[in-house]
């Protein structure tokens, strides 16, 4: 089951339609990583104490969560797609978005080690 979590400093009670980020969202993680949507999470937070490069302009930082189907290619197409997404949807250049990418079968083999 993946887990999208996203904190960002941009205020959601500003954003008209921010079922639409959710679902869009939804939409791309499990399209990249083959997984049906009723088992994708997507948690956002906004209006976080977040600093990027030194100063306050939009920014974001990510964590996705997942078991399995996470190679190098598919973490370059989740960290396009998001952040296209957060810029389309909630005005953060992608230059300003940091995904941190977990494949918890990587921790369950190594603990076999």
């Amino acid at each position: 089951m993946p887990c999208l979590d996203i904190s960002t400093n941009v205020k959601l009670d500003g954003i008209n339609n921010i079922d639409s980020v959710f679902s869009e969202l939804t939409k791309v993680v499990a399209a990249i990583l083959g997984k049906p949507e009723t088992f994708v999470m997507v948690l956002i937070k906004g209006s976080v104490a977040l600093t990027f490069g030194g100063n306050k302009e939009p920014a974001a930082f990510a964590e996705i969560v997942s078991m399995g189907g996470i190679d190098s290619q598919v973490k370059r197409k989740l960290i396009s797609s998001i952040g296209t997404t957060l810029q389309d949807k909630l005005s953060i250049s992608p230059t300003r978005f940091i995904l941190k990418v977990h494949d918890t079968t990587m921790f369950r083999n190594k603990s076999k080690l």
